[in-house]
């Protein structure tokens, strides 16, 4: 890493904390509880404001199970050892992704241990949504999976139209899939909208790889 300025290692080693921490569903509280710090610290760490120590960052790479290298490492060129390459689509759309090879853009590389947990596909985003954490062109990987807990972010189809990316949150009467960009409203969806439309989840996201 001696060819990286501490500024851009700073935002490597956040945005790596960040994919983790979607990756394994634990939020900033959860990792700073487990190191004894406070949410603030970990929150300057992933807005790469401040670098962890480097016997923090062995804490850290034994709460994800991880190594020094998965942490400090530019991983949005995609892993080289141990790795699974998954498809990156373009879109998606009537519940699964297109499987022809021209409707596959690119490839990308998911660590073995990942890739073990589940059916993944890649999926390069369209339009500022998500903005700020997920850009226009960002790819991110997907789990398929028909549910998710409240406050992921996941990949929705609606009314049989190419699926959406979207934060999920649920209510006792319903959803909604709620846009990190503010400018965008929610979309609420009744019990009955979910079937009537239909509303289907179709995958949760588990980690955003940034395209510069």
């Amino acid at each position: 890493m001696a060819d990286v300025r501490d500024e851009e290692l700073a935002k490597l080693i956040g945005l790596n904390i960040t994919n983790r921490l979607i990756a394994f569903d634990r939020t900033q509280q959860d990792l700073a509880d487990y190191l004894g710090v406070s949410k603030s610290t970990v929150s300057m760490w992933v807005n790469g404001k401040r670098t962890p120590l480097m016997r923090t960052i062995d804490q850290i790479c034994k709460y994800f199970g991880c190594t020094r290298e998965d942490i400090m490492r530019d991983n949005r060129a995609g892993y080289q050892k141990h790795s699974i390459s998954i498809p990156v689509y373009a879109r998606v759309a009537a519940g699964l992704p297109l499987e022809a090879a021209e409707d596959i853009i690119d490839r990308e590389e998911i660590p073995e241990a990942l890739a073990g947990l589940g059916d993944y596909y890649a999926l390069r985003i369209k339009g500022d949504s998500m903005e700020p954490r997920i850009l226009d062109g960002d790819v991110v990987i997907v789990r398929k999976q028909e549910d998710a807990d409240d406050g992921q972010i996941v990949i929705a189809l609606v009314n049989g139209n190419d699926a959406v990316c979207k934060r999920l949150r649920k209510y006792k009467d319903g959803i909604a899939l709620v846009s990190n960009n503010p400018t965008y409203e929610p979309m609420y969806f009744s019990a009955n909208d979910t079937q009537d439309i239909p509303v289907r989840i179709i995958g949760r996201v588990v980690e955003i790889r940034a395209k510069m």
